[in-house]
């Protein structure tokens, strides 16, 4: 049965990226609330365009006010959920194969908008789906195909959807990687301040204003200081011996001396790939002649919690690993100082091993013995689902049977679109070695890549589900 079901997919891959393009084409990229569209007129728009395609093959299909569009292949007992999104990140004009929304198929490559990211692994699915059913395939139990429109903006979307519906017994989602995601670490992801009188010391250089960074999530490769009070020879002697690898520059300007530092910029779940401008801005302030005051001594004792190259935390006293999840990573990313107060913000990923009281307790019990406020709340717990557990090992034999390759369950550092539903994990559409331009200019999906997905889908669907 498995070899019509594969023929099937195959004689119908051209109407498979027919209907592709037919959603790539539609602007998705989330816009103003409207009555009835909470995410504006793109997203309504390609959900009912799924909704009319789903209905066509023969599934029932279900829109939940323009959240969520669901198509189910029967009204068994339900089984499997899949989860896809068909909202898009906005674009720029500077794409060189074509334009966005304008889907082409080019060397054995389909470009556009949402073909990677996720509206080509949505159509696999749904694919998978359809021919399991026009090959004439029972399937004891159901199979629902779950189609949002918020996950790039916060996956709302699904907030709304399971304030109606129950989490099925298993979910996938087809917005990641293969082999299988069954690990997403903890997030803690949190501001701080510091605030001070504005008395400076009589003597000694201080620290006018320092920024850095614009998004939590990224380790900035940017940052700037003003100081005042100390030589440009000063300023010079601190820069060439610094040793972090970033770039540094100092010129003069009305209030003093600005300090520019150009790093490298990274993903915070990986922050040992970049160079952290504002780290290494904030050692170099350490080694000028800067006054004994509470405006210095704060940025001293934020430079002393994130030290340069301190990726996982040790200055934190958060450091922590295991040996399914691997090491906790720890990422300033925004910095912003002036003579009256401080704010920073920093991301950190965390293993399973990690939870509020040894993670968020020992950063604020840190912050506050050197004068620095914690934001309060929770940390995101971390994401688990047992690699031996049959859901996840039928999934990998499914990957290995069509891709030829040996699947070993995965954790990353980042989330997924079911991050927060209890027995879900991320599978497929993509790979390391295919840099699909997600997110970027001239994004793409391989053609073979796509149908490959369609195939071990139904596979995974007619194992789980018959």
């Amino acid at each position: 049965m498995q070899k019509q079901i594969d023929a099937f997919i195959d004689s119908h891959q051209e109407e498979m990226l027919e209907d592709l393009k037919a959603l790539v084409r539609i602007n998705s990229v989330r816009g103003e609330e409207k009555p009835g569209k909470p995410y504006g007129d793109g997203p309504a728009e390609v959900l009912a365009a799924v909704q009319k395609m789903i209905a066509g093959y023969g599934f029932t299909a279900k829109n939940y006010d323009n959240y969520v569009v669901t198509g189910d292949f029967s009204d068994q007992e339900k089984q499997l959920d899949i989860l896809a999104h068909l909202d898009v990140v906005p674009v720029t004009e500077d794409w060189t194969v074509t334009q966005p929304f304008d889907p082409v198929i080019i060397d054995g490559k389909i470009y556009g908008r949402g073909t990677a990211d996720d509206k080509g692994p949505a159509i696999a699915a749904l694919y998978a789906m359809r021919a399991i059913k026009e090959c004439g395939v029972a399937l004891s139990k159901n199979v629902r195909l779950i189609l949002g429109s918020d996950e790039e903006c916060g996956s709302s979307d699904l907030e709304y959807y399971y304030s109606i519906e129950q989490e099925a017994p298993m979910s996938f989602t087809p917005d990641a990687d293969f082999p299988v995601i069954n690990i997403e670490k903890g997030r803690l992801a949190k501001s701080f301040t510091a605030d001070f009188a504005r008395e400076r010391a009589e003597k000694g250089g201080r620290v006018l204003a320092f920024h850095g960074g614009d998004k939590v999530n990224v380790v900035p490769a940017n940052a700037w200081a003003c100081v005042a009070g100390v030589s440009m020879e000063e300023v010079q002697t601190a820069i060439a011996r610094d040793t972090s690898g970033v770039k540094f520059t100092a010129e003069t300007d009305e209030a003093g001396i600005r300090i520019l530092a150009k790093g490298a910029a990274g993903h915070a779940s990986t922050p040992e790939v970049g160079k952290n401008a504002i780290c290494a801005l904030l050692v170099l302030l350490r080694q000028l002649p800067l006054g004994d005051d509470a405006q210095n001594n704060a940025l001293k004792a934020v430079s002393e919690l994130f030290p340069y190259g301190d990726f996982c935390g040790r200055a934190l006293g958060i450091e922590m690993e295991d040996t399914i999840s691997g090491k906790i990573t720890v990422n300033l990313g925004v910095l912003d100082f002036d003579s009256a107060s401080l704010k920073g913000t920093f991301d950190s990923r965390v293993p399973i091993c990690g939870d509020d009281s040894n993670v968020t307790a020992v950063v604020a019990a840190g912050m506050q013995e050197k004068g620095l406020t914690l934001e309060e709340g929770a940390m995101t717990p971390p994401h688990h689902v047992p690699a031996e557990s049959e859901f996840v090992q039928t999934l990998l034999a499914s990957y290995e049977k069509y891709s030829g390759m040996k699947g070993e369950p995965r954790a990353i550092g980042g989330g997924t679109y079911v991050h927060d539903l209890e027995r879900g994990v991320a599978f497929g559409c993509m790979s390391d070695d295919v840099d699909n331009h997600m997110h970027g200019d001239d994004e793409f999906m391989l053609v073979d890549v796509l149908v490959m997905s369609a195939k071990i889908f139904a596979d995974a669907i007619c194992k789980l589900c018959r």
